[in-house]
Parts: structure tokens; sequence; C-alpha cells
């Protein structure tokens, strides 16, 4: 396993397209919503200038891009191609291939992670205590599996050319309405209510917390492991269903 794992980060590393929309797009996307905002100004009901809150966002929606797009089409292609069914006759374990999937991906989503922060920090002066950078890098990190699972489920669910309008449809969705582009609180009211159970707003939600010096609420808490069951659980379900037809 750990050589499909290696094949497959270097292949990820390989896409200059998949890496300029999961390690460069988040911070232009950055730059573009947060590079007017002074340092001063606060969003409403967080306490947290918009340069702040927007850094947590963005790194959160890089990893969203990496696992999330980089698994979901990679898989239904390779589906469709016949690259699963051949790795079916090797002594790989079912697993391994999702397993590596999985890791490839968030080891693309790391430096995207990073180079937001070292944007916001260097451009914007954003400016937090060494245990806060450690600890949002772990958590935004960490965090990403819950929709590297539903990258693998998308995968599984439909071929190389349906995939691709679900997966957008999913990734856009997810991002605008969790609050990833602008803060929720800039919603109609009955939409805060619907983006409070999304799972892209707790995943920034956690994120905010820790710029905030406090424990995240648990809500976010179980938001994020209930979709991490739902994905993960269909994504297993898919997987075997794909097995038993081939």
């Amino acid at each position: 396993m750990n050589s499909l794992i290696k094949l497959e980060l270097a292949r990820a590393l390989r896409n200059r397209k998949f890496l300029f929309f999961s390690v460069i797009y988040p911070s232009v996307l950055f730059l573009i919503i947060a590079g007017n905002a002074d340092s001063t100004t606060k969003v409403p009901g967080s306490g947290l200038t918009l340069p702040t809150y927007m850094m947590v966002s963005m790194a959160s929606f890089g990893a969203l891009t990496a696992v999330l797009m980089g698994n979901s089409e990679r898989i239904a292609k390779e589906r469709e191609g016949g690259w699963v069914r051949q790795l079916r006759l090797t002594t790989l374990p079912g697993r391994g291939y999702v397993l590596a999937k999985t890791a490839s991906a968030a080891v693309v989503s790391l430096p995207s992670i990073v180079i937001v922060f070292a944007v916001a920090s260097a451009v914007k002066d954003v400016r937090l205590d060494a245990w806060q950078w450690l600890a949002l890098t772990g958590a935004i990190w960490a965090g990403s599996l819950v929709f590297a699972a539903l990258g693998v489920a998308l995968g599984y669910l439909a071929g190389g050319d349906a995939v691709r309008p679900i997966t957008m449809i999913t990734y856009f969705g997810l991002s605008m309405l969790g609050g990833l582009w602008m803060p929720t609180t800039t919603f109609p009211d009955w939409l805060q209510n619907i983006a409070k159970w999304l799972p892209t707003h707790a995943y920034a939600a956690l994120g905010q917390a820790i710029e905030q010096s406090r424990a995240p609420h648990v809500q976010d808490l179980a938001v994020l492991a209930v979709s991490f069951v739902l994905f993960a659980g269909g994504a297993a379900w898919l997987y075997r269903k794909d097995t038993l037809k081939a």
C-alpha cells in the first residue's frame, strides 16, 4: 500500500491544475476577499477581524478542495477505466485503495493550509500565539478527513462524466452555504439556521474557536462527527456494492 500512496502522491503533484486550485487558489481568494479590509473592523458575532476570520475559512476551503475534488473525479475515472478492477487482482486489500487516495489528498491539503496562513500573516498582519497556529493547522488538517470520506463516496456514486457536476454542486454548495466564502452573519436568518447544520460551517467554526481561545461548540463537534459517520458509511457501502458488480 505504501507504493500506491507514493504513486498517488506523485500523480497529484504532477497535476498542475489540481495544485493550483487546491494550493494557490484559496490564498488568492483570501487576498481578494480580505485584501482591502482593515485590521480593526470585526465580523459581527465573532469578535474576529475579517482577515483573521477569513484566514480560517480559506484554509478550510483549500483543504476541502484537495480532499473532495482530488478524490471524487479521480476515483470515478479510474473505476471507469478499469484501474480499480486491476488493483483488485493484486494482493492490495480493498480498503488500501481508498486509504491511498485519502492519504495522498491529505498530504496535498497541508501546503494549502500553510500557504493561506503565511499569506495572512505576511500581507494582512494576522498575529496569533504559537499554540494557536499549531492547533489551527492540526484541526483543519484532521477535519478534512470528513470531506475526504465524502469525496470517496461521490467517486463510487457516479461514473466519470456524471461525477463532475455532482461534485461541483456539492463543493460549491457546501462552500457557499457553510460560510467559507463569506461570514454566515451576512445571511438572512433562515439561511443562517440552515448553515449551522452544515459540516463546512462546523469545520470552519473549529478554527474560529481556536482563534478566540475557547472550546468549540458541542453542536459543531456533533455535526462533524455525524457527517463523518454518514460519509464514511456511505463510501464503504458504495465500495462494497461496486466490488460485487465487478
